[in-house]
């Protein structure tokens, strides 16, 4: 049986990301991930915004890691050469309800460590963006896009430069964890065993499963798997916008939002659509056509002028979520020694956004709580 320092399970953004930060520190590190390339799941399946860190409750793991990934990720993006643009986001009021909550959303941010907020009135939207139809806004210049593939490309070279591997198409089959060091057997055409004594379960949808079938792991502490479709569709022609554009947040997403990708191409979506797949495998991520006429009708409150017709399905992502329909959003959980008693072995669970803004941070999160 082989031996290395540290196995990282699953090679999305996050998984790359605690790889990479791993192996930096001189850890001998495997990044192990099922599919035949890298971050085809959830890091792949998003908006590709980085997230300023307005929304999320106070002194959360989702606040305070995406205010300080935020930051690592921008000098990150710099330093590698990755596409990305700090375009900026107008979070639009369309009702005096909508205008009294973006009081309290700009208070939310500062106490999360965002003060770059702006409170814009209606004739100051106009001239940023004629289009829309809002009575205010909140204007956040720090949020922005990021080609994702780029930053992944970018982790995994890192990764291997510090002398760190990365194996595809290695399925995880079962954990069997010691005092000292844990068992990871992998499947595939090549089947292996690896010791390791560090051991990072960061599968994102499929964590719970894996969990699961972790020999020394407790049961109790494997959370409930539920899984959120967010839905895309893609605009024919081009936007009259330069920003994103959200609107107020609603129930378990932030509503039916616009982002632009590096190409100024517009999508809308996520939407938000409750699945009970018998397992990740099996989830249908074709986009619904009927679908459509309630993304129109929703996108019509802030851009009456949305032509008729001008959607088009575009792709889909599943967000892994801890919460069950119409609970509150939970934080990220990172689940190490601490909370289940075995030495060496942290579990990531209900990694979502804003997982890809966090993942620097994250990773030092993580290498920090398992190697202290």
């Amino acid at each position: 049986m082989d031996a290395v320092d540290a196995v990282v399970i699953g090679a999305g953004v996050v998984g790359l990301a605690i790889g990479r930060a791993l192996a930096l520190r001189g850890l001998e590190t495997v990044v192990l991930e099922r599919a035949s390339a890298i971050g085809t799941g959830t890091s792949s399946r998003n908006s590709e915004v980085i997230h300023a860190g307005i929304y999320y409750a106070t002194d959360s793991l989702k606040a305070r890691l995406c205010v300080a990934g935020r930051l690592q990720l921008y000098a990150y993006l710099d330093a590698h050469g990755v596409a990305h643009r700090r375009c900026g986001k107008l979070l639009v009021a369309t009702s005096a309800a909508q205008q009294a909550r973006l009081a309290q959303i700009q208070a939310q941010a500062a106490r999360n460590g965002v003060r770059d907020l702006r409170l814009l009135d209606a004739d100051e939207v106009h001239a940023m963006e004629p289009a829309l139809n809002t009575v205010a806004a909140l204007h956040s210049p720090s949020t922005g896009i990021v080609d994702s593939h780029g930053l992944m490309l970018a982790l995994q070279g890192d990764l291997e430069a510090a002398g760190g591997a990365l194996a595809l198409l290695a399925p995880v089959q079962r954990i069997v964890c010691g005092d000292a060091s844990h068992v990871v057997q992998v499947g595939g055409d090549e089947p292996m065993a690896l010791g390791a004594r560090l051991v990072v379960n960061a599968a994102g949808l499929w964590a719970p499963d894996l969990a699961l079938q972790i020999d020394g792991l407790a049961p109790r502490h494997v959370p409930v798997a539920r899984y959120a479709k967010g839905n895309y569709f893609s605009l024919a022609g081009r936007a009259p916008f330069s920003h994103l554009i959200y609107p107020v947040p609603e129930q378990a997403g932030l509503g039916t939002h616009l982002t632009l990708d590096l190409a100024g191409q517009a999508r809308f979506g996520p939407d938000v659509q409750w699945i009970e797949p018998a397992s990740p495998d099996a989830i249908d991520y074709r986009v619904d056509p009927q679908r459509a006429a309630a993304f129109e009708a929703d996108i019509r409150r802030y851009w009456p002028g949305l032509p008729a017709g001008a959607l088009q399905p575009a792709y889909s992502g599943v967000r892994p979520k801890l919460q069950a329909p119409g609970e509150a959003a939970h934080d990220f959980v990172l689940q190490g020694p601490a909370e289940h008693g075995v030495p060496g072995l942290m579990n990531l669970y209900g990694i979502e956004s804003p997982g890809l803004t966090a993942s620097l941070a994250l990773a030092d999160e993580v290498v920090s709580r398992l190697t202290a």
